[in-house]
Protein backbone atom coordinates (compact mmCIF):
# COMPACT_ATOMS: atom_id res chain seq x y z
CA UNK A 1 0.00 0.00 0.00
CA UNK A 2 2.58 2.32 0.91
CA UNK A 3 4.76 1.59 -2.34
CA UNK A 4 1.11 1.91 -3.91
CA UNK A 5 0.80 5.36 -2.54
CA UNK A 6 4.42 6.54 -2.69
CA UNK A 7 4.34 5.39 -7.08
CA UNK A 8 1.16 7.47 -7.23
CA UNK A 9 2.66 10.49 -5.47
CA UNK A 10 5.80 10.46 -7.63
CA UNK A 11 3.19 9.74 -10.57
CA UNK A 12 1.00 13.20 -9.49
CA UNK A 13 4.43 15.16 -8.89
CA UNK A 14 6.08 13.72 -11.90
CA UNK A 15 3.09 15.25 -13.82
CA UNK A 16 2.73 18.36 -11.82
CA UNK A 17 6.69 18.93 -13.18
CA UNK A 18 5.46 18.06 -17.15
CA UNK A 19 2.56 20.10 -16.93
CA UNK A 20 4.75 23.20 -15.38
CA UNK A 21 7.39 22.59 -18.30
CA UNK A 22 4.48 22.19 -20.40
CA UNK A 23 2.95 26.07 -19.30
CA UNK A 24 6.54 27.41 -18.72
CA UNK A 25 7.32 26.13 -22.65
CA UNK A 26 3.90 27.04 -23.93
CA UNK A 27 4.06 31.07 -21.87
CA UNK A 28 7.84 31.27 -23.70
CA UNK A 29 6.15 30.56 -26.79
CA UNK A 30 3.80 33.06 -26.52
CA UNK A 31 5.87 35.60 -25.80
CA UNK A 32 8.59 34.94 -28.23
CA UNK A 33 5.18 34.89 -30.31
CA UNK A 34 3.96 38.15 -29.26
CA UNK A 35 7.53 39.52 -30.37
CA UNK A 36 7.10 38.20 -33.92
CA UNK A 37 3.68 39.92 -33.99
CA UNK A 38 4.72 43.20 -33.00
CA UNK A 39 7.86 43.06 -34.90
CA UNK A 40 6.02 42.13 -37.99
CA UNK A 41 3.36 44.87 -37.35
CA UNK A 42 6.01 47.74 -36.96
CA UNK A 43 7.82 45.95 -39.74
CA UNK A 44 4.53 46.66 -42.09
CA UNK A 45 3.85 50.11 -40.24
CA UNK A 46 7.69 51.32 -41.70
CA UNK A 47 7.39 49.79 -45.17
CA UNK A 48 3.83 50.62 -46.09
CA UNK A 49 4.04 50.04 -49.64
CA UNK A 50 5.71 46.45 -48.97
CA UNK A 51 2.58 46.23 -46.76
CA UNK A 52 0.18 47.27 -49.41
CA UNK A 53 1.77 44.26 -51.73
CA UNK A 54 1.45 41.84 -48.81
CA UNK A 55 -2.55 42.83 -48.97
CA UNK A 56 -2.43 44.67 -45.63
CA UNK A 57 -4.37 47.94 -46.63
CA UNK A 58 -3.96 50.42 -43.17
CA UNK A 59 -0.91 52.62 -44.53
CA UNK A 60 -1.84 52.92 -48.25
CA UNK A 61 -1.86 56.95 -48.30
CA UNK A 62 1.67 57.32 -47.41
CA UNK A 63 5.20 56.13 -49.12
CA UNK A 64 6.83 55.60 -45.51
CA UNK A 65 9.29 57.85 -43.89
CA UNK A 66 12.85 58.65 -45.05
CA UNK A 67 14.10 61.22 -42.44
CA UNK A 68 16.93 60.67 -39.65
CA UNK A 69 14.39 61.09 -37.10
CA UNK A 70 12.47 58.18 -37.83
CA UNK A 71 15.28 56.04 -38.45
CA UNK A 72 16.76 57.08 -34.92
CA UNK A 73 13.59 56.11 -33.09
CA UNK A 74 13.58 53.04 -35.04
CA UNK A 75 16.93 51.87 -33.50
CA UNK A 76 15.47 52.47 -29.97
CA UNK A 77 12.68 50.11 -31.30
CA UNK A 78 14.79 47.73 -32.26
CA UNK A 79 16.81 47.39 -29.53
CA UNK A 80 13.32 47.66 -27.15
CA UNK A 81 12.85 44.28 -29.14
CA UNK A 82 16.56 42.71 -29.16
CA UNK A 83 15.54 43.15 -24.78
CA UNK A 84 12.08 41.28 -25.29
CA UNK A 85 14.24 38.64 -27.06
CA UNK A 86 16.75 38.75 -24.93
CA UNK A 87 14.68 37.76 -21.45
CA UNK A 88 13.19 34.64 -23.13
CA UNK A 89 13.95 31.61 -21.88
CA UNK A 90 15.17 29.69 -24.62
CA UNK A 91 15.66 26.47 -23.16
CA UNK A 92 12.02 26.31 -22.86
CA UNK A 93 11.50 26.62 -26.63
CA UNK A 94 10.65 24.28 -28.80
CA UNK A 95 13.55 23.43 -31.91
CA UNK A 96 11.53 25.16 -34.69
CA UNK A 97 11.04 28.13 -31.94
CA UNK A 98 14.38 28.44 -31.30
CA UNK A 99 15.41 28.62 -34.91
CA UNK A 100 12.57 31.64 -34.77
CA UNK A 101 14.47 33.15 -32.30
CA UNK A 102 17.66 33.32 -33.15
CA UNK A 103 17.21 34.39 -36.52
CA UNK A 104 14.99 37.30 -35.38
CA UNK A 105 17.61 37.78 -32.93
CA UNK A 106 20.39 37.78 -35.78
CA UNK A 107 18.16 40.08 -37.86
CA UNK A 108 17.66 42.87 -35.02
CA UNK A 109 21.51 42.72 -33.96
CA UNK A 110 22.75 43.43 -37.85
CA UNK A 111 20.62 46.05 -37.75
CA UNK A 112 21.55 47.94 -34.73
CA UNK A 113 25.52 47.24 -35.36
CA UNK A 114 25.05 48.85 -38.89
CA UNK A 115 23.91 51.77 -37.29
CA UNK A 116 26.95 52.54 -35.40
CA UNK A 117 28.63 53.14 -38.98
CA UNK A 118 27.32 55.56 -41.50
CA UNK A 119 25.44 53.88 -43.82
CA UNK A 120 22.25 55.37 -42.97
CA UNK A 121 23.24 58.30 -45.12
CA UNK A 122 24.23 56.13 -48.06
CA UNK A 123 20.58 56.06 -49.20
CA UNK A 124 21.64 55.92 -52.93
CA UNK A 125 24.12 53.10 -55.28
CA UNK A 126 24.50 54.03 -58.41
CA UNK A 127 21.76 51.18 -59.25
CA UNK A 128 18.96 52.28 -56.81
CA UNK A 129 17.73 55.29 -54.53
CA UNK A 130 14.48 57.11 -53.58
CA UNK A 131 14.34 58.06 -57.28
CA UNK A 132 14.08 54.46 -58.35
CA UNK A 133 11.87 53.63 -55.75
CA UNK A 134 8.98 55.56 -56.75
CA UNK A 135 9.83 55.19 -60.40
CA UNK A 136 9.12 51.54 -59.38
CA UNK A 137 5.68 52.12 -57.63
CA UNK A 138 3.66 51.17 -60.43
CA UNK A 139 5.26 48.03 -60.58
CA UNK A 140 4.97 47.26 -56.83
CA UNK A 141 1.46 48.04 -56.44
CA UNK A 142 -1.99 46.25 -57.30
CA UNK A 143 -4.34 48.11 -59.49
CA UNK A 144 -7.86 45.97 -59.40
CA UNK A 145 -9.86 48.44 -57.40
CA UNK A 146 -10.74 51.74 -56.94
CA UNK A 147 -9.74 51.67 -53.29
CA UNK A 148 -6.07 50.75 -55.23
CA UNK A 149 -5.95 54.16 -57.44
CA UNK A 150 -6.95 56.59 -54.50
CA UNK A 151 -4.47 54.86 -52.99
CA UNK A 152 -1.94 55.32 -55.36
CA UNK A 153 -2.94 58.93 -55.47
CA UNK A 154 -2.21 59.67 -52.69
CA UNK A 155 1.05 58.42 -52.49
CA UNK A 156 1.55 60.13 -55.68
CA UNK A 157 0.80 63.11 -53.91
CA UNK A 158 3.15 62.02 -51.04
CA UNK A 159 6.24 62.00 -53.42
CA UNK A 160 7.21 65.45 -52.61
CA UNK A 161 7.35 64.81 -48.65
CA UNK A 162 9.32 61.49 -49.16
CA UNK A 163 12.07 62.79 -51.04
CA UNK A 164 12.46 65.92 -49.49
CA UNK A 165 13.31 64.09 -45.96
CA UNK A 166 15.90 61.73 -48.30
CA UNK A 167 17.16 65.07 -49.05
CA UNK A 168 17.77 65.98 -45.77
CA UNK A 169 19.11 62.53 -44.74
CA UNK A 170 21.51 62.85 -47.64
CA UNK A 171 22.19 66.47 -46.83
CA UNK A 172 23.75 65.00 -43.40
CA UNK A 173 25.94 61.98 -45.23
CA UNK A 174 27.78 64.79 -46.83
CA UNK A 175 28.13 66.81 -43.50
CA UNK A 176 29.10 63.21 -42.18
CA UNK A 177 31.68 62.40 -45.19
CA UNK A 178 29.69 59.24 -46.18
CA UNK A 179 29.10 59.62 -49.57
CA UNK A 180 29.36 57.44 -52.44
CA UNK A 181 32.58 57.57 -54.50
CA UNK A 182 32.34 59.98 -57.33
CA UNK A 183 33.68 57.18 -60.05
CA UNK A 184 31.19 54.59 -59.68
CA UNK A 185 28.02 57.41 -59.90
CA UNK A 186 28.14 58.29 -63.23
CA UNK A 187 24.66 58.27 -64.63
CA UNK A 188 22.68 58.38 -62.19
CA UNK A 189 21.71 62.11 -62.60
CA UNK A 190 20.69 60.85 -66.09
CA UNK A 191 18.21 58.23 -63.93
CA UNK A 192 16.53 60.96 -62.17
CA UNK A 193 15.76 63.45 -65.00
CA UNK A 194 14.53 60.74 -67.45
CA UNK A 195 11.09 60.79 -65.38
CA UNK A 196 11.15 64.58 -65.55
CA UNK A 197 8.65 64.99 -68.97
CA UNK A 198 6.84 68.07 -70.50
CA UNK A 199 4.09 65.71 -71.31
CA UNK A 200 2.18 63.98 -68.28
CA UNK A 201 0.62 61.70 -70.70
CA UNK A 202 4.35 60.52 -71.20
CA UNK A 203 5.38 59.58 -67.64
CA UNK A 204 5.67 56.45 -66.53
CA UNK A 205 3.51 57.15 -63.78
CA UNK A 206 0.45 57.53 -65.65
CA UNK A 207 0.48 53.73 -67.10
CA UNK A 208 -2.11 52.56 -64.15
CA UNK A 209 -4.57 54.69 -65.90
CA UNK A 210 -4.39 53.60 -69.18
CA UNK A 211 -6.66 51.11 -69.01
CA UNK A 212 -10.38 51.16 -66.63
CA UNK A 213 -10.91 48.21 -65.00
CA UNK A 214 -14.12 46.37 -64.60
CA UNK A 215 -14.40 46.55 -61.12
CA UNK A 216 -14.45 50.93 -61.08
CA UNK A 217 -16.92 52.74 -62.29
CA UNK A 218 -16.78 55.33 -65.03
CA UNK A 219 -17.53 58.01 -62.71
CA UNK A 220 -14.51 56.72 -60.25
CA UNK A 221 -12.46 56.35 -63.31
CA UNK A 222 -12.54 59.77 -64.65
CA UNK A 223 -12.42 61.25 -61.40
CA UNK A 224 -8.88 59.05 -60.61
CA UNK A 225 -7.29 59.58 -63.72
CA UNK A 226 -7.56 63.34 -63.48
CA UNK A 227 -6.56 62.97 -60.11
CA UNK A 228 -3.48 60.58 -60.34
CA UNK A 229 -2.40 63.14 -64.16
CA UNK A 230 -3.03 66.17 -61.47
CA UNK A 231 -0.83 64.30 -58.68
CA UNK A 232 1.95 63.68 -61.36
CA UNK A 233 2.20 67.17 -63.19
CA UNK A 234 1.62 68.84 -59.80
CA UNK A 235 3.57 66.89 -57.19
CA UNK A 236 5.59 64.11 -58.39
CA UNK A 237 7.54 65.59 -61.84
CA UNK A 238 8.51 68.74 -60.03
CA UNK A 239 10.28 66.82 -56.68
CA UNK A 240 11.77 64.79 -58.82
CA UNK A 241 13.75 67.91 -60.63
CA UNK A 242 14.15 69.05 -57.35
CA UNK A 243 15.44 65.79 -56.44
CA UNK A 244 17.89 65.65 -59.31
CA UNK A 245 19.11 69.22 -59.10
CA UNK A 246 19.29 68.31 -55.24
CA UNK A 247 21.75 65.53 -56.38
CA UNK A 248 23.72 67.78 -59.24
CA UNK A 249 24.36 70.62 -57.37
CA UNK A 250 25.11 69.81 -54.24
CA UNK A 251 25.19 65.74 -53.64
CA UNK A 252 27.09 64.89 -56.35
CA UNK A 253 29.97 67.63 -56.16
CA UNK A 254 30.38 66.23 -52.46
CA UNK A 255 31.01 62.60 -53.95
CA UNK A 256 34.39 61.20 -52.20
CA UNK A 257 37.43 60.38 -54.44
CA UNK A 258 38.30 57.27 -52.62
CA UNK A 259 36.32 54.18 -53.52
CA UNK A 260 37.05 51.46 -50.87
CA UNK A 261 34.92 51.59 -47.64
CA UNK A 262 37.72 51.37 -45.41
CA UNK A 263 37.90 55.18 -46.29
CA UNK A 264 35.33 55.90 -45.03
CA UNK A 265 35.32 58.32 -41.61
CA UNK A 266 35.12 57.21 -38.23
CA UNK A 267 36.05 53.16 -38.65
CA UNK A 268 35.26 52.41 -42.44
CA UNK A 269 37.50 49.51 -42.27
CA UNK A 270 35.44 47.82 -39.21
CA UNK A 271 32.60 48.88 -41.26
CA UNK A 272 33.76 46.79 -44.36
CA UNK A 273 34.54 43.31 -42.26
CA UNK A 274 31.04 44.12 -40.89
CA UNK A 275 29.45 43.80 -44.04
CA UNK A 276 31.77 41.21 -44.92
CA UNK A 277 30.44 38.98 -41.95
CA UNK A 278 26.89 40.15 -43.00
CA UNK A 279 26.40 39.24 -46.42
CA UNK A 280 28.58 35.75 -45.88
CA UNK A 281 26.50 35.28 -42.14
CA UNK A 282 30.11 33.77 -41.90
CA UNK A 283 33.43 34.98 -39.56
CA UNK A 284 35.35 35.05 -42.41
CA UNK A 285 38.28 38.28 -42.93
CA UNK A 286 38.42 39.85 -45.69
CA UNK A 287 41.40 38.65 -46.15
CA UNK A 288 40.42 35.28 -46.08
CA UNK A 289 38.06 35.78 -48.51
CA UNK A 290 40.55 37.43 -51.06
CA UNK A 291 42.40 34.61 -51.18
CA UNK A 292 39.46 31.97 -51.26
CA UNK A 293 38.72 34.04 -54.35
CA UNK A 294 42.26 33.83 -56.03
CA UNK A 295 41.91 29.96 -55.53
CA UNK A 296 38.67 29.70 -57.14
CA UNK A 297 39.83 32.03 -60.04
CA UNK A 298 42.75 29.38 -60.32
CA UNK A 299 39.96 26.44 -60.73
CA UNK A 300 38.00 27.55 -63.02
CA UNK A 301 40.47 29.48 -64.99
CA UNK A 302 42.03 25.95 -66.08
CA UNK A 303 37.99 24.27 -67.02
CA UNK A 304 37.64 27.35 -69.24
CA UNK A 305 41.10 26.34 -70.66
CA UNK A 306 39.49 22.74 -71.05
CA UNK A 307 36.55 24.57 -73.49
CA UNK A 308 39.33 26.32 -75.96
CA UNK A 309 40.74 23.10 -76.22
CA UNK A 310 37.75 21.20 -77.20
CA UNK A 311 36.27 23.78 -79.68
CA UNK A 312 40.06 23.75 -81.29
CA UNK A 313 40.52 27.31 -80.90
CA UNK A 314 43.72 28.69 -82.79
CA UNK A 315 44.43 31.43 -79.85
CA UNK A 316 45.27 31.89 -76.20
CA UNK A 317 42.61 32.93 -73.45
CA UNK A 318 42.88 36.51 -74.15
CA UNK A 319 42.47 36.00 -77.93
CA UNK A 320 39.78 33.54 -76.88
CA UNK A 321 37.76 36.43 -74.62
CA UNK A 322 38.22 38.99 -77.96
CA UNK A 323 36.66 36.58 -80.09
CA UNK A 324 33.45 35.76 -78.30
CA UNK A 325 33.14 39.61 -76.94
CA UNK A 326 33.87 40.81 -80.86
CA UNK A 327 32.01 37.76 -83.00
CA UNK A 328 28.48 39.07 -83.88
CA UNK A 329 26.96 34.81 -84.01
CA UNK A 330 27.20 35.97 -80.07
CA UNK A 331 25.27 38.29 -80.18
CA UNK A 332 21.37 39.29 -80.80
CA UNK A 333 20.46 41.25 -83.66
CA UNK A 334 17.15 42.95 -81.86
CA UNK A 335 15.27 43.40 -78.97
CA UNK A 336 12.71 40.86 -79.86
CA UNK A 337 15.38 38.19 -80.41
CA UNK A 338 16.85 38.37 -77.16
CA UNK A 339 13.57 38.27 -75.28
CA UNK A 340 12.76 35.18 -77.33
CA UNK A 341 15.79 33.18 -77.05
CA UNK A 342 15.38 34.04 -73.22
CA UNK A 343 11.96 33.10 -72.95
CA UNK A 344 12.49 29.60 -74.75
CA UNK A 345 15.01 28.57 -71.92
CA UNK A 346 12.69 29.91 -69.34
CA UNK A 347 10.11 27.66 -71.03
CA UNK A 348 12.28 25.01 -71.28
CA UNK A 349 14.06 25.31 -67.23
CA UNK A 350 10.10 24.81 -66.23
CA UNK A 351 9.58 21.70 -67.77
CA UNK A 352 12.70 20.26 -66.30
CA UNK A 353 12.10 21.25 -62.84
CA UNK A 354 10.63 17.92 -61.21
CA UNK A 355 13.95 16.39 -62.06
CA UNK A 356 15.50 18.44 -58.98
CA UNK A 357 12.55 18.82 -56.40
CA UNK A 358 9.58 17.11 -55.34
CA UNK A 359 7.82 20.80 -54.41
CA UNK A 360 7.33 23.07 -56.45
CA UNK A 361 5.96 27.15 -56.26
CA UNK A 362 2.31 27.57 -57.27
CA UNK A 363 3.57 31.35 -58.13
CA UNK A 364 4.26 31.70 -61.93
CA UNK A 365 7.15 33.82 -63.38
CA UNK A 366 7.19 36.34 -66.43
CA UNK A 367 10.14 38.25 -68.59
CA UNK A 368 10.03 41.49 -68.73
CA UNK A 369 13.18 43.97 -70.06
CA UNK A 370 14.70 46.29 -67.55
CA UNK A 371 13.08 49.50 -67.39
CA UNK A 372 14.88 51.82 -69.95
CA UNK A 373 15.58 54.82 -67.40
CA UNK A 374 18.43 52.74 -65.99
CA UNK A 375 18.89 49.79 -68.00
CA UNK A 376 22.73 51.16 -69.42
CA UNK A 377 24.13 51.90 -66.23
CA UNK A 378 22.84 48.46 -64.07
CA UNK A 379 23.49 44.90 -63.97
CA UNK A 380 23.01 42.51 -67.20
CA UNK A 381 19.44 40.74 -65.59
CA UNK A 382 17.78 40.86 -61.79
CA UNK A 383 14.31 39.57 -60.50
CA UNK A 384 11.73 41.02 -58.61
CA UNK A 385 9.67 38.61 -56.01
CA UNK A 386 6.19 38.01 -56.53
CA UNK A 387 3.44 40.29 -54.66
CA UNK A 388 2.86 38.33 -51.08
CA UNK A 389 -1.01 38.43 -51.57
CA UNK A 390 -0.68 36.97 -54.89
CA UNK A 391 -1.61 39.90 -56.58
CA UNK A 392 1.65 40.20 -59.11
CA UNK A 393 3.67 37.65 -60.17
CA UNK A 394 7.39 37.54 -59.96
CA UNK A 395 9.35 39.24 -62.61
CA UNK A 396 12.63 38.57 -64.69
CA UNK A 397 13.95 41.06 -65.68
CA UNK A 398 16.34 41.62 -68.54
CA UNK A 399 18.51 43.99 -70.08
CA UNK A 400 18.10 44.73 -73.25
CA UNK A 401 20.24 48.29 -73.39
CA UNK A 402 23.08 47.87 -75.38
CA UNK A 403 22.84 44.76 -77.80
CA UNK A 404 26.22 44.10 -78.69
CA UNK A 405 27.06 43.81 -74.62
CA UNK A 406 24.38 41.07 -74.06
CA UNK A 407 25.86 37.61 -75.46
CA UNK A 408 23.57 34.88 -75.82
CA UNK A 409 26.20 31.89 -74.83
CA UNK A 410 25.42 33.72 -71.09
CA UNK A 411 21.70 33.46 -71.33
CA UNK A 412 21.23 29.84 -70.07
CA UNK A 413 22.85 30.67 -67.10
CA UNK A 414 22.07 33.75 -66.49
CA UNK A 415 18.17 32.16 -66.76
CA UNK A 416 18.83 29.64 -64.36
CA UNK A 417 19.90 31.97 -61.55
CA UNK A 418 17.26 34.52 -61.85
CA UNK A 419 14.35 32.33 -62.77
CA UNK A 420 14.30 28.61 -61.99
CA UNK A 421 15.89 26.89 -61.04
CA UNK A 422 17.01 29.74 -59.22
CA UNK A 423 15.82 32.96 -57.69
CA UNK A 424 12.03 32.67 -58.46
CA UNK A 425 11.75 29.20 -57.31
CA UNK A 426 13.65 29.47 -53.85
CA UNK A 427 11.98 33.27 -53.74
CA UNK A 428 8.32 31.51 -54.18
CA UNK A 429 8.74 28.49 -52.42
CA UNK A 430 9.40 30.27 -49.22
CA UNK A 431 6.70 32.64 -49.38
CA UNK A 432 4.67 29.40 -49.52
CA UNK A 433 5.91 27.90 -46.35
CA UNK A 434 4.56 27.61 -43.09
CA UNK A 435 6.67 29.67 -41.05
CA UNK A 436 6.69 33.16 -39.62
CA UNK A 437 6.38 36.55 -41.88
CA UNK A 438 9.76 37.39 -41.23
CA UNK A 439 11.40 34.73 -42.85
CA UNK A 440 9.09 33.73 -45.61
CA UNK A 441 10.05 37.81 -47.06
CA UNK A 442 13.50 37.88 -45.55
CA UNK A 443 16.52 35.87 -46.05
CA UNK A 444 20.28 35.73 -45.75
CA UNK A 445 22.01 37.08 -48.90
CA UNK A 446 24.36 34.33 -48.98
CA UNK A 447 21.92 31.87 -49.23
CA UNK A 448 19.58 33.47 -51.52
CA UNK A 449 22.17 34.26 -53.70
CA UNK A 450 24.43 31.33 -52.74
CA UNK A 451 21.26 29.47 -54.20
CA UNK A 452 20.88 30.85 -57.41
CA UNK A 453 24.52 30.75 -58.16
CA UNK A 454 24.15 26.80 -57.25
CA UNK A 455 21.46 26.97 -59.40
CA UNK A 456 23.63 27.92 -62.20
CA UNK A 457 25.59 24.55 -62.08
CA UNK A 458 22.14 22.40 -61.76
CA UNK A 459 21.70 23.20 -65.38
CA UNK A 460 24.51 20.67 -65.52
CA UNK A 461 22.02 17.99 -64.28
CA UNK A 462 19.15 18.72 -66.75
CA UNK A 463 20.66 18.99 -70.13
CA UNK A 464 21.76 22.33 -70.50
CA UNK A 465 25.23 23.44 -71.56
CA UNK A 466 24.87 21.27 -74.16
CA UNK A 467 26.69 23.52 -76.60
CA UNK A 468 30.45 24.27 -75.68
CA UNK A 469 30.07 28.03 -75.33
CA UNK A 470 26.84 28.05 -74.05
CA UNK A 471 29.03 25.89 -71.18
CA UNK A 472 31.68 28.64 -71.35
CA UNK A 473 29.57 31.25 -70.21
CA UNK A 474 28.59 29.40 -67.63
CA UNK A 475 31.97 29.19 -66.15
CA UNK A 476 32.49 32.67 -67.05
CA UNK A 477 29.21 33.09 -64.90
CA UNK A 478 30.96 31.51 -61.96
CA UNK A 479 34.41 33.04 -62.91
CA UNK A 480 32.55 36.36 -62.35
CA UNK A 481 31.15 35.61 -58.79
CA UNK A 482 34.66 33.92 -57.99
CA UNK A 483 36.61 37.40 -59.35
CA UNK A 484 33.65 39.43 -57.22
CA UNK A 485 35.62 37.71 -53.76
CA UNK A 486 38.86 39.29 -55.65
CA UNK A 487 37.71 42.92 -56.43
CA UNK A 488 35.50 43.62 -53.83
CA UNK A 489 38.03 42.80 -51.15
CA UNK A 490 40.39 44.41 -53.51
CA UNK A 491 38.98 47.70 -53.38
CA UNK A 492 37.81 47.69 -50.05
CA UNK A 493 39.88 46.16 -47.46
CA UNK A 494 43.34 46.04 -49.78
CA UNK A 495 43.39 49.87 -51.17
CA UNK A 496 42.51 48.60 -55.40
CA UNK A 497 41.75 50.90 -57.73
CA UNK A 498 38.80 50.93 -60.00
CA UNK A 499 40.61 50.00 -62.95
CA UNK A 500 42.37 47.35 -61.29
CA UNK A 501 39.28 45.66 -59.97
CA UNK A 502 38.21 46.29 -63.94
CA UNK A 503 41.38 44.84 -65.45
CA UNK A 504 41.68 41.73 -63.14
CA UNK A 505 37.84 40.93 -64.27
CA UNK A 506 38.61 41.77 -68.00
CA UNK A 507 41.22 39.32 -67.42
CA UNK A 508 39.57 36.28 -65.99
CA UNK A 509 36.21 36.50 -67.49
CA UNK A 510 34.30 36.91 -70.55
CA UNK A 511 31.87 39.35 -70.06
CA UNK A 512 31.63 42.23 -71.92
CA UNK A 513 33.40 45.43 -70.94
CA UNK A 514 30.63 47.15 -70.01
CA UNK A 515 28.83 44.86 -67.94
CA UNK A 516 32.60 44.88 -66.06
CA UNK A 517 32.61 47.75 -65.51
CA UNK A 518 28.82 48.69 -64.25
CA UNK A 519 29.66 45.56 -62.09
CA UNK A 520 32.70 47.32 -60.35
CA UNK A 521 30.53 50.56 -60.25
CA UNK A 522 28.10 48.06 -57.91
CA UNK A 523 30.71 46.58 -55.88
CA UNK A 524 31.85 50.27 -55.39
CA UNK A 525 28.20 51.53 -54.13
CA UNK A 526 27.13 48.24 -52.46
CA UNK A 527 30.49 46.78 -50.56
CA UNK A 528 30.21 43.38 -49.43
CA UNK A 529 27.30 42.28 -50.91
CA UNK A 530 29.25 40.64 -54.05
CA UNK A 531 30.79 38.29 -51.76
CA UNK A 532 28.06 36.11 -50.71
CA UNK A 533 27.58 34.80 -53.54
CA UNK A 534 29.98 32.41 -54.01
CA UNK A 535 30.77 32.12 -50.60
CA UNK A 536 27.08 30.49 -50.25
CA UNK A 537 27.40 28.38 -53.38
CA UNK A 538 30.46 26.94 -51.87
CA UNK A 539 28.54 25.52 -49.00
CA UNK A 540 25.84 24.16 -51.05
CA UNK A 541 28.01 22.20 -53.10
CA UNK A 542 29.88 21.39 -50.09
CA UNK A 543 26.95 20.38 -48.30
CA UNK A 544 25.69 18.12 -51.45
CA UNK A 545 29.03 16.32 -52.07
CA UNK A 546 28.80 15.66 -47.90
CA UNK A 547 24.83 14.07 -48.53
CA UNK A 548 25.79 12.26 -51.73
CA UNK A 549 28.96 10.46 -50.28
CA UNK A 550 26.72 9.78 -46.94
CA UNK A 551 24.40 8.39 -48.64
CA UNK A 552 25.74 6.27 -51.65
CA UNK A 553 23.01 5.15 -53.68
CA UNK A 554 20.11 6.00 -51.28
CA UNK A 555 21.31 10.05 -52.23
CA UNK A 556 17.94 11.76 -53.71
CA UNK A 557 19.08 14.71 -55.37
CA UNK A 558 15.48 16.52 -55.28
CA UNK A 559 14.86 15.20 -51.85
CA UNK A 560 17.89 17.23 -51.01
CA UNK A 561 17.12 20.19 -53.01
CA UNK A 562 13.87 20.09 -50.93
CA UNK A 563 15.55 20.28 -47.87
CA UNK A 564 17.75 22.91 -48.55
CA UNK A 565 14.58 25.48 -49.34
CA UNK A 566 12.47 23.82 -46.40
CA UNK A 567 13.06 26.77 -44.10
CA UNK A 568 13.57 29.32 -46.39
CA UNK A 569 16.68 31.72 -45.95
CA UNK A 570 18.91 30.82 -43.33
CA UNK A 571 22.55 31.67 -42.63
CA UNK A 572 24.96 29.25 -43.43
CA UNK A 573 25.31 28.01 -40.74
CA UNK A 574 21.82 26.85 -39.66
CA UNK A 575 21.84 25.48 -43.32
CA UNK A 576 24.78 23.33 -42.28
CA UNK A 577 23.33 22.39 -39.01
CA UNK A 578 19.76 21.47 -41.12
CA UNK A 579 21.40 19.56 -43.72
CA UNK A 580 23.49 17.04 -41.41
CA UNK A 581 19.89 16.61 -39.35
CA UNK A 582 18.31 15.60 -42.72
CA UNK A 583 21.63 13.27 -43.71
CA UNK A 584 21.28 11.39 -40.32
CA UNK A 585 16.97 11.13 -41.04
CA UNK A 586 17.77 9.71 -44.26
CA UNK A 587 20.23 7.18 -43.04
CA UNK A 588 17.94 6.43 -40.13
CA UNK A 589 15.17 5.68 -42.88
CA UNK A 590 16.64 3.66 -45.52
Amino acid sequence: MQKGIGRLAAAVALGFAMVSAAMAQSSAGETLQSVIDDHWAWTLKESPVFATSLGVRDYDDTLGSRSLENYEAGQEKLKAFIERLEAIDTDALSADEQINHELLLLDMRNDVEAAQFGAKYLLMTNRNGPHTFIAGLHNRLPFFTRADFESYVARLNDVPRYLEEAKERLRAGVEAGWTQPCIAMNGVEDSMRFHVVDDVEESVFVKPFAKQPSTVSNRDWRRLKKAGEEAVEDKVIPALKSFADFYAEEYGPACREDIGASTFPNGGADYYAYRARFFTTTDMTPDEIHELGLSEVARIRSEMMDIIEEVDFDGDFKAFQEFLRTDPQFYAQSVDELVAVTSVISKKADGEMPKLFTRLPRMPYTVKPVPDAIAEGTTTAYYERPAGDGSRAGVYRINTSLLNQRPLYELEALTLHEAVPGHHLQIAIAQELTLPNFRKYGGFTAFTEGWGLYAESLGLDIGFYDDPYSNFGRLSYEMWRACRLVVDTGMHAKGWSKQQAIDFMAENSALSMHNIEAEVNRYITWPGQALAYKIGELKMKELRARAAKTLGEDFDLRRFHDALLENGGVPLTVLEAKIDRWIEAEKTNR
